[in-house]
């Protein structure tokens, strides 16, 4: 019996099942969203949800921790510098599973596509659109007066050094 075994065997064994998630753990940060069967999608979201746990919580702790599934350096700076701010203030729901009509071709296996709920673009800062600028009013001429006074000035001084 598997009284308080939670999660699915999948027909492997525990070190292959814990490197297969591993492997697709650092596919989903690298490219935030993969295709796979449904079930493995279900069971990948566990491990990719403490994983963004991690990234909130952003101390050394957390890190090791992280390091521990992903065993990557460049994964764990990309999991807390860029995944894990996107989901700061949020409460869970870190991915989604989004599942697919058209099952496997070979042996007909349900699939599933696992992603970010926020992606790198909807997070970015919109670009403003540039606003009209109403015509310039046309006003009077504007006359020389500057270089009028500008000169007598200069004439003034020359008088007075004299």
């Amino acid at each position: 019996m598997r009284h308080k075994k939670s999660g699915k065997r999948l027909n492997m064994s525990s070190p292959l099942r814990k490197a297969m998630f591993r492997n697709m753990a650092k596919s989903l940060i690298t490219h935030e969203s993969i295709r796979t069967t449904e079930i493995r999608a279900m069971e990948l979201r566990k491990v990719v949800e403490r994983l963004v746990t991690f990234a909130l919580k952003n101390d050394v702790a957390a890190r090791r921790q992280a390091y521990k599934v992903l065993g990557s350096h460049t994964m764990i700076k990309r999991l807390f510098d860029e995944i894990g701010p996107r989901f700061a203030g949020g409460g869970g729901g870190y991915t989604r599973v989004i599942k697919l009509g058209d099952p496997r071709t070979g042996d007909a296996a349900p699939m599933a596509i696992i992603e970010f709920t926020k992606k790198a673009i909807e997070t970015a800062q919109p670009v403003e659109a540039p606003v009209k600028k109403a015509a310039p009013k046309k006003a009077a001429p504007k006359t020389e007066e500057a270089p009028v006074e500008a000169a007598s000035e200069a004439k003034g001084a020359e008088e007075e050094s004299k």
